[in-house]
C-alpha cells in the first residue's frame, strides 16, 4: 500500500471517530465542550497479502533450481493471511516439501534469547543498565567491567569475536561435529583487546548472545535450553520449537533436508546434504529449531506484547544512536533489526542462516502484516541475501493485485 493511500485511510478514520462519539453523546446540545476523542492509528496494511506475488516468489523450487530446493512461507495479520510451500523435501526422492517441516532457524534464536533476558528484567532479576560483570564475575574480566547487559542485547559491547574454524563453507564442514563449550568461547573472546569502547559503535556478532545465554543460566538456575522451553515455547504452545542439546546433530521429526552447492573440480556442482550438523557453537545465538507455524505465532505474540511486557518490549524496538563498524547507521536493536520500505514504513524482524537453511521473521509493529519463511537455500551463509528469501519478503509486503484472491485455492 502506498503512503498516500494510507494517509487517506487514516484521515477517513479520524473523521469518522471524531464525529461519531460527539453526536452520540449530546455534549454540544447540553452546552458542554466536547472532549476530543483520540483516533487509533490506521493499520499500516489494510489489503490482503498479494497471493500472486507470493506464488511467483517460490515457484519452480526443487533439485534443479539454482538457488533453493524448497521454501515454506506464512503471511498473516489483521489484513489477511496466506501460506504456501514449494520444492522438495529430499532431492533424491523428489518428495514434496513439508509445510510443517522443522528447520534450523539460525540467528532468529537471538530474538528468543533477547525475549528471555527482557522477561527477567521485567521480573527485576536483571538490570539492563548494570554491567554484566556484576552477574558473571567469573566470566567477564575487569577489562570489560563497563559492558552492560543492554550493550550485549544491542551489539554495542565492543566484545571481540571468538576464534572458530573460519567462515568458509569447507572449514565449517570439516568441523561440523565439533562440540563447543560456550564458556570457552567467552574466555577466548575476552582474552583479546576490545574492538571499541562500550556503547560507541555497533558490531553484530554472536559472542554477545553467547554471554546472554550464560547469563540466563545464572539467573534462572537452569539450562538455557530449558529456560527457552519454560518461558516461551510452552506458554505459547510452540510444540515444535526447541534448542538442541550440545551433542545433538539431527533435526528430530519431519523436516526438509538442507543442501549446500559445492563446486567440483570438473566444474559441475554437488548438492551436498548438510542437514546433520552440530549447532553448539551457535547455541543461544543461533541453535534454535522450529517451524513456520510456531515462528508465526511467536512473532504475532511478541509484537502484541504478550511475550515481553510492554515497558521492556521497547528495548526490542529501540536502535542505539551509533554507527555500525562499517560506518553505516546502526539498524539492530535487542533481538530485532529495523528496515525501512521506500515509502518510509518501518519493518522489524530477524533473519538467520545455517548451512542449508535461511529463516526470517518480521513485519510491521501494529500486527497488520507478519511474514515468516524458511528457505532451503543452496548457499545459506552467503554474504548477499538469498534471492528467494528476498523475493518472499518483497512479495509479502506488496499490495494485493486487483482481481486476485488472497487465499490459496479460493
Amino acid at each position: 500500500m502506498n503512503a498516500r493511500r494510507r494517509t487517506l485511510i487514516a484521515a477517513a478514520l479520524v473523521v469518522g471517530l471524531a464525529a461519531g462519539p460527539v453526536a452520540a453523546s449530546g455534549a454540544v446540545a447540553a452546552g458542554r465542550t466536547p472532549t476530543a476523542v483520540a483516533a487509533a492509528p490506521a493499520p499500516v496494511f489494510t489489503s490482503p497479502p498479494n497471493a500472486a506475488a507470493l506464488e511467483r516468489a517460490i515457484a519452480g523450487l526443487g533439485a534443479d533450481h539454482p538457488h533453493a530446493t524448497a521454501a515454506l512461507v506464512r503471511v498473516s495479520g489483521t489484513a489477511g493471511s496466506w501460506q504456501g510451500s514449494s520444492g522438495v523435501a529430499d532431492i533424491r526422492t523428489g518428495r514434496p516439501a513439508m509445510e510443517q517441516g522443522r528447520f534450523r532457524a539460525g540467528s532468529v534464536t537471538k530474538t528468543f534469547t533477547a525475549a528471555v533476558v527482557l522477561q527477567l528484567a521485567a521480573e527485576g532479576r536483571v538490570d539492563p543498565n548494570r554491567p554484566v560483570r556484576d552477574y558473571l564475575p567469573d566470566h567477564i574480566p575487569a577489562a570489560y567491567a563497563q559492558v552492560t547487559v543492554r550493550q550485549l542485547l544491542n551489539y554495542t559491547s565492543g566484545l571481540p569475536v571468538a576464534d572458530g574454524p573460519g567462515d568458509s563453507f569447507q572449514s565449517q564442514w570439516e568441523h561440523r561435529f565439533d562440540v563447543v563449550d560456550p564458556r570457552a568461547q567467552i574466555a577466548n573472546a575476552v582474552a583479546k583487546e576490545r574492538e571499541f569502547a562500550p556503547g560507541e559503535a555497533q558490531h553484530y556478532s554472536n559472542i554477545n548472545y553467547t554471554v546472554l545465554g550464560v547469563l540466563i543460566e545464572k539467573l534462572t538456575g537452569t539450562t538455557y535450553e530449558r529456560a527457552v522451553e519454560q518461558r516461551i515455547a510452552k506458554p505459547l504452545g510452540l510444540r515444535h520449537t526447541w534448542v538442541p542439546g550440545r551433542t545433538e546433530v539431527r533435526i528430530h521429526g519431519p523436516h526438509n533436508r538442507g543442501y549446500q552447492a559445492v563446486a567440483r573440480p570438473d566444474g559441475s556442482v554437488e548438492r551436498r546434504d548438510v542437514t546433520v550438523w552440530n549447532q553448539s557453537d551457535r547455541w543461544a545465538a543461533g541453535g534454535l529449531i522450529s517451524t513456520t507455524e510456531d515462528l508465526e505465532r511467536f512473532t504475532q505474540e511478541l509484537f502484541a506484547g504478550r511475550v515481553v511486557p510492554r515497558p521492556q518490549l521497547e528495548e526490542m524496538f529501540t536502535v542505539p544512536q551509533v554507527r555500525d563498524i562499517s560506518g553505516k547507521e546502526a539498524t539492530r536493536s535487542a533481538g530485532l533489526e529495523l528496515k525501512r520500505l521506500p515509502d518510509g514504513t518501518e519493518v522489524w524482524g530477524k533473519g538467520g542462516g545455517r548451512p542449508g537453511y535461511n529463516t526470517g521473521i518480521g513485519g510491521v509493529r501494529d500486527g497488520s502484516r507478519v511474514v515468516v519463511y524458511s528457505v532451503n537455500s543452496l548457499d545459506a551463509k552467503a554474504i548477499t541475501p538469498s534471492p528467494v528469501a528476498t523475493a518472499v519478503v518483497m512479495a509479502a509486503l506488496a499490495p494485493q493485485e486487483p482481481g486476485r484472491s488472497p487465499l490459496p485455492g479460493a
